[in-house]
């Protein structure tokens, strides 16, 4: 519980400037998601949410997912992503993004269509 108040104080501190929507509730202050930062947690996807909310690898793996055009949804598997955002296709590159992916696939984010192969959902990806 104590974590849980921790991190909705500094979610809900502005960064210079930017404040966004509000993200949830934590006890009785809402907290909100003020601006991407790497290593950032990832947001369940709801239709207020941009892909700016995103941490800069997420965005580039929605990117990649939408052809960076937020139109056409392109399906690709883990190696095709890795390889998208200019990591190289061994092992532990595509299983660092295997993870990432699950993780929006996990929150609403991008759609697993068959396993290991995922899509952007439509209206959810690109923009930034």
């Amino acid at each position: 519980m104590i974590a849980r108040e921790a991190v909705a104080e500094v979610l809900a501190e502005p960064r210079g400037g930017e404040e966004g929507p509000p993200d949830g509730v934590a006890g009785e202050r809402p907290a909100r998601v003020v601006g991407a930062v790497p290593g950032s947690v990832v947001p369940v996807w709801r239709e207020d949410l941009t892909v700016a909310v995103l941490s800069p690898d997420y965005q580039q793996l929605m990117n990649a997912l939408t052809g960076g055009s937020g139109v056409d949804a392109v399906a690709m598997d883990c190696r095709e992503l890795a390889v998208a955002v200019g990591l190289e296709p061994v092992p532990a590159k595509v299983e660092g993004v295997r993870s990432k992916v699950k993780r929006l696939a996990a929150r609403g984010w991008v759609a697993e269509e068959r396993p290991g192969v995922f899509s952007a959902v439509a209206g959810r990806g690109g923009g930034s």
